[in-house]
């Protein structure tokens, strides 16, 4: 039978088909970015909403619920002996602590606003990290270490740098004896780490240690994880909310804005490449024993952990610090002192969601070419070519292969 040919009037709507397809691909696989437009757009409408003392108390219903989520279901994915393994991991401990506290500082010029010298002494972010290395197929347990290292040291790391860093000259003499009460301070960051963070995050390894086979269940049925990604937006939205609300963003000029959000940018690729060369460095600079025994190249996994937690910025952890720091400061000059350190942390989940896909990508094709084993080969059923035949006979081999 010969197949009749499709009509003149068919091609065009298979063809507008095809391109509706195409794009709504394209929107959902860059569903994150989106949202992230969706929530400044919100954030500059309707400022009252989710600001700090806003309609939905954000700092309390965001800055703690939403990040505790996240971490409750860190703790429900992650392995207890990943996680212990990971917190004696000390090459990965100096790769991200050092590049997060000292690196990055060392970078930016003592005459620059103190809002950058500020954000180039706080810790890694919370969430995101976390988030994002899980996405990208790296070791979220790792991440997970670096971000409580860093978030544990930060309150006392971070005041002292600063000071230390800003210029000796008179225009600078506001934040160099702010004043503020840190003693305060450092009772509110601990007590968020600990409601937000190691709270939900113990509560999630005692149900993944209490029942492992149904919490790992529940996990693949649900994509659960997948939730921390939607988290992620509303952190964005009520911290665009709050600087929309006392409006530092609106009164800045175009070319400053243009500039600060080209500088973050530049600044988060460098500093990415910094870390992935430090965590995996050409063989050129490891020649010498000594050097070697300390750059000992990171598996790709916590490389891309490193990658995520090095360059990133927390601003959870960040803008707290900065108004109990400088408390005695009009609440204007501290909305603007705070504007590096929420376009930085909003661009870093911007590119990172790129580098997503680039790791990703990575980290598959260094697996392929030094032979590891990739993860659908782990959960593959043992070949004929074992050695040893499984416990419980023949009987059990056919009924494996019947499952």
């Amino acid at each position: 039978m010969t197949e009749t040919p499709p009509s003149p009037e068919s091609a065009p709507s298979a063809q507008w088909q095809r391109i509706t397809k195409k794009v709504l691909r394209l929107i959902l696989h860059q569903w994150l970015l989106i949202g992230i437009g969706v929530a400044c757009v919100l954030a500059y409408f309707f400022p009252n909403v989710a600001k700090h003392g806003g309609v939905i108390r954000s700092e309390y219903s965001v800055l703690y619920g939403v990040i505790a989520i996240i971490f409750l279901i860190s703790g429900l994915s992650i392995e207890r002996r990943k996680l212990f393994l990971q917190l004696l991991n000390w090459r990965l401990h100096l790769t991200v602590q050092v590049t997060s506290f000292l690196f990055i500082p060392a970078l930016i010029d003592r005459a620059v606003l103190a809002g950058y010298i500020f954000t180039a002494c706080i810790p890694t972010t919370i969430a995101s990290n976390v988030v994002m290395t899980r996405s990208a197929g790296g070791d979220d347990a790792a991440a997970l270490v670096e971000v409580l290292i860093a978030n544990i040291f930060a309150p006392f790391v971070t005041a002292a740098w600063t000071v230390t860093l800003i210029p000796r000259t008179p225009e600078f003499d506001s934040w160099r004896y702010g004043g503020g009460n840190l003693g305060s301070m450092y009772k509110n960051v601990f007590q968020q780490l600990g409601l937000s963070v190691l709270l939900p995050l113990f509560v999630g390894q005692l149900v993944r240690w209490t029942w492992p086979n149904q919490t790992a269940k529940v996990l693949a049925k649900t994509k659960l994880p997948k939730l921390g990604s939607v988290c992620m937006l509303l952190l964005v939205w009520t911290t665009f909310s709050s600087c929309f609300a006392t409006g530092a963003l609106q009164t800045l000029s175009a070319p400053s804005i243009i500039f600060v959000v080209l500088f973050n940018l530049a600044l988060y690729i460098f500093l990415t490449g910094v870390c992935f060369i430090v965590s995996r460095p050409p063989k050129i600079l490891i020649s010498h024993p000594w050097v070697e025994l300390v750059f000992t190249p990171l598996p790709p996994k916590e490389t891309i952990a490193a990658c995520f937690c090095g360059p990133a910025k927390s601003t959870a952890l960040g803008i707290p610090l900065l108004y109990a720091m400088w408390a005695p400061l009009d609440l204007f000059v501290k909305a603007k002192t705070s504007v590096p350190v929420l376009l930085y942390t909003t661009e870093q989940i911007c590119v990172a969601h790129f580098f997503v896909q680039i790791f990703r990508k990575w980290s598959a094709w260094i697996e392929k070419r030094e032979g590891v084993q990739t993860a659908r080969g782990d959960e593959a059923a043992p070949g004929p070519e074992m050695s040893e035949p499984p416990a419980g006979g023949p009987l059990d081999i056919e009924r494996t292969r019947n499952t």
